[in-house]
């Protein structure tokens, strides 16, 4: 999270960036990452969160543990295509 720190001061007009993942279970709707990007002008603040979840998404390694009636998965991000567990049957 900090290179994507290092790349969004590069690539956008901003003056600062923070940028904080939640660890834990979380109940749908829950919210699991905050971004702040504090700019002159407000739109390359927001160009520069948008930039900022799409990257997490990307390369940060966050794992999930996705729940469901008949059982559970470990599922990576979104950079990602494979399930590492499968459900019960």
């Amino acid at each position: 999270m900090e290179e994507i720190g290092r790349e969004i001061r590069g690539k956008f007009p901003i003056d600062r960036v923070g940028m904080i993942h939640r660890l834990g279970r979380l109940e749908i709707g829950e919210t699991s990452v905050a971004i702040v990007a504090t700019s002159a002008h407000r739109a390359a603040a927001f160009e520069a969160c948008r930039y900022a979840i799409d990257r997490l998404k990307q390369i940060v390694p966050i794992w999930k543990k996705e729940y469901f009636e008949d059982g559970a998965v470990w599922a990576e991000g979104e950079g990602q295509t494979h399930v590492l567990v499968e459900a019960r049957k």
